[in-house]
């Protein structure tokens, strides 16, 4: 007699966290909201630019200023006509338009808790909430497909302005302009992508449970994009489908047969060409890691933090630094807490406050006092690898006091200009730590007069 198995994916989904799908609704209309604002503003700079060439243009060739910016310019109208209605419905058959696999991951997590038997007991309110996160998911989808579709257009079009206007003078830093509003258009684009990557707590849970449930991991097999690219949703048991894609030995002896017939020396000589193909390919990676297509290829330095919102750019961390009244022990710690505005991505610059906190005269005689603050302010700039060079001026206040009255004594407070090294580690992913060495300059105008040597040792989120 066979005992009835019980339902996995019942007692598995019974502790899911309701919580993910309001994150996943909020980050995907976070990002649908972003994508087509900064799909409008590309759209509205390019026609602003090709006006401006248009009126130029026409003052020396009024026919061909008509032909070549007319239809592009009602075009970009077009475009930003469309991206001021809702997007349309996400096409799957276009899988590199705006396709990410963890919006597909999502997708798919929320089509099968959809359709799964476990919350056909649910209140009517989760099943709502299901179905309005896949809604929302799928209108993001349909937005970066639609935003993937205009990066097309703008990349096709600079070829052709490039070709079109050619044989003038007079335009090539509208053609710069032109080209790098379309690079960095796209790499915002890709940072929208990397950024829907971040997942927050309950979201991880509730995606590491799934991976848990057989019946979610037969679903993806049926239903995920990739498995419809490559017809993985055979019957069970049975190989997939790849009729049409040539394996790496069918290549490799196409190249030979063209090279003329097989051998040791042809076999060698395709080994070099791809060897040195493959050398090209990583140069140019290196030197371009954000461009996946080879006419988006910029002809000027891209600044990478031209993509980055003013958030994206700050950078929140704190330092420690120890003063000592005897040989082993300290008698302060100064506990400072900063905020950095990344302006380069070689350099930064921000202000701190630091808090110091009396520890006593000895290990016979620990006692915690308010002995002073400070105000302060700072440059980092890397010089080499990990190395970085930091300076900044400071106010700080080096006397006891019991209340923040006694604050306002301007005399109390001491000037510090402060130059030296920094060094910065990684800690974890979002972790990195530093040391920091430093030389104050007028550490001899101080009374009672300071050390003039100061090693910090810090954070940076």
């Amino acid at each position: 007699m066979q005992h009835k198995r019980p339902d996995s994916t019942g007692s598995a989904l019974s502790q899911f966290p309701e919580k993910y799908f309001s994150q996943v609704s909020g980050k995907s209309s976070h990002f649908e909201k972003q994508v087509n604002n900064r799909s409008q503003k590309a759209l509205e700079r390019l026609t602003r630019q090709e006006k401006k060439m248009q009126a130029r243009l026409a003052k020396i060739d009024s026919l061909a200023a008509k032909n070549i910016f007319t239809r592009s310019i009602d075009s970009m109208g077009n475009l930003q006509a469309r991206l001021k209605q809702k997007a349309g419905k996400y096409d799957p058959s276009k899988l590199g338009a705006g396709y990410t696999s963890y919006l597909d991951t999502l997708q798919n997590s929320l089509s099968f808790l959809k359709d799964a038997k476990s919350l056909g007991g649910q209140s009517k309110a989760l099943q709502d909430k299901v179905s309005g996160s896949l809604q929302s998911v799928q209108q993001l989808q349909a937005q970066l497909q639609q935003a993937e579709q205009i990066k097309a257009y703008i990349r096709e079009r600079k070829q052709q302005l490039k070709e079109q206007l050619a044989q003038y003078t007079g335009f090539t830093k509208d053609l710069e302009k032109f080209n790098k509003e379309a690079y960095y258009y796209g790499q915002q684009l890709k940072e929208y992508k990397e950024l829907l990557k971040d997942k927050k707590k309950a979201e991880a849970k509730a995606l590491e449970m799934l991976k848990k449930v057989p019946a979610y991991n037969d679903f993806l097999q049926k239903h995920s994009q990739l498995a419809g690219l490559f017809n993985f949703s055979s019957a069970a048991g049975s190989a997939p489908n790849l009729e049409g894609l040539q394996t790496r030995a069918q290549v490799e002896q196409l190249i030979q047969q063209r090279l003329g017939g097989g051998g040791p020396n042809a076999q060698a000589a395709v080994s070099q060409q791809m060897s040195q193909a493959r050398e090209r390919f990583n140069e140019l990676k290196d030197k371009f890691p954000d461009v996946d297509n080879a006419a988006d290829m910029p002809g000027f330095k891209p600044n990478e933090m031209k993509t980055k919102s003013f958030l994206q750019r700050l950078e929140f961390g704190g330092n420690m630094q120890f003063a000592r009244s005897t040989q082993y022990f300290p008698t302060t710690s100064d506990i400072a807490g900063q905020v950095a505005y990344k302006f380069h991505k070689n350099g930064s610059a921000g202000v701190g406050a630091a808090y110091k906190l009396g520890l006593g005269t000895g290990f016979n005689n620990i006692r915690f006092s308010h002995q002073g603050l400070g105000l302060r302010s700072f440059l980092d700039w890397k010089l080499k690898g990990s190395f970085y060079i930091n300076g900044g001026f400071e106010e700080n206040y080096n006397a006891a006091f019991a209340n923040t009255d006694q604050l306002r004594d301007i005399s109390n407070w001491q000037r510090s200009v402060l130059l030296g090294i920094s060094k910065k580690y990684k800690v974890s992913s979002k972790l990195k730590g530093n040391i920091i060495l430093l030389y104050d300059f007028l550490y001899n105008q101080h009374v009672p007069r300071t050390d003039p040597i100061k090693l910090r040792l810090g954070y940076i989120f």
